[in-house]
């Protein structure tokens, strides 16, 4: 199963990359695919590239919903 999640845009790096925040977790990114990016943009990436840009309240109401299937997930394993 593949899965895009938002990311916020928190540093632009050299040859077309960037740093993005997932939750606090920083990863370094491709950006190649998008135009006109700036730091506090959020992005969907998946395996390592933006793949396009994403309203911020629809990226936040996104990671609020992955944080509920998780924490769900985990109270089921237990």
């Amino acid at each position: 199963m593949c899965l895009a999640i938002p990311a916020e845009v928190t540093k632009l790096l050299p040859d077309e990359m960037a740093i993005v925040s997932i939750d606090g977790v920083s990863k370094e990114i491709s950006v190649a695919l998008i135009e006109d990016l700036a730091v506090g943009d959020y992005v969907i990436i998946h395996v390592g590239y933006a793949l396009t840009k994403i309203d911020p309240d629809e990226a936040k109401r996104t990671l609020d919903l992955l944080r509920e299937l998780s924490a769900e997930a985990q109270g089921a394993a237990s």
